[in-house]
């Protein structure tokens, strides 16, 4: 199916040629062919030569693997947020930044208008994300607390073994105090470093809008229907 559009004084008229040997049916045809019109998936041989997207399509793809592997840390840890590991929100996060780093370079090897606008949108969703994800790790910063070490706890008794001497229980509190000391600076300071994970990835998604959306109001003003710079 082509499409053709007239313009007139005051009127516009859109031609859409039907293909009759098609079975899809005419709605479908119509959809196909505004799809693959060159107005709207026309290829930029400019964009293709510059690396911008993909560069910063390879960065978040980076930053979505190293939000993976501090989150199955915090995820086996009775210390984290329930909020957290409930929903695995650093896992699912660090694979959303993935796909948002091959729409960018997609978008960069292939700069049609439907995955410019694409990457706008999904950019702003990215956006979003690293502002919720940055608010619920500081949170988690805020009110990780180290569990307590209870003498009663080291009470080998129970277990058919001698009661242990005061000394024992204070030396075993002693150890129990300063694994969980360790245990909350290693919690916060991955907390930490998806922070900045977080924060680089909200700088990065905010730059591929930008030139996303330069791309498009440049292509708006020239009035040119194939080229998309950036």
């Amino acid at each position: 199916m082509s499409v053709m559009m007239t313009k007139g004084e005051g009127v516009t008229v859109i031609t859409l040629n039907s293909d009759p040997s098609s079975s899809c049916p005419p709605i479908c045809q119509i959809l196909k062919g505004l799809c693959y019109s060159p107005a709207l998936c026309s290829v930029s041989q400019p964009l293709k030569k510059k690396a911008s997207l993909s560069i910063l399509g390879a960065m978040q793809i980076m930053i979505g693997l190293l939000n993976i592997g501090p989150g199955l840390i915090l995820r086996t840890s009775q210390l984290t947020a329930w909020y957290l590991n409930k929903t695995e929100f650093p896992i699912w996060l660090g694979a959303l930044f993935i796909a948002f780093g091959f729409m960018c370079i997609l978008s960069e090897r292939f700069p049609s208008r439907c995955l410019v606008v694409l990457n706008v949108i999904v950019s702003v969703a990215g956006v979003a994300f690293s502002i919720t994800a940055i608010v619920l790790y500081s949170s988690t910063i805020a009110n990780i607390e180290p569990m307590g070490c209870d003498s009663g706890y080291y009470d080998f008794q129970y277990y058919g073994n001698p009661t242990p001497t005061p000394e024992m229980k204070k030396t075993m509190q002693k150890k129990c105090n300063e694994i969980h000391q360790l245990m909350l600076v290693l919690l916060r300071g991955l907390n930490g470093v998806l922070i900045v994970l977080s924060v680089l990835e909200l700088c990065v998604v905010i730059r591929a809008a930008i030139l996303g959306i330069k791309a498009l109001r440049s292509d708006r003003q020239n009035k040119v229907s194939a080229p998309l710079q950036i």
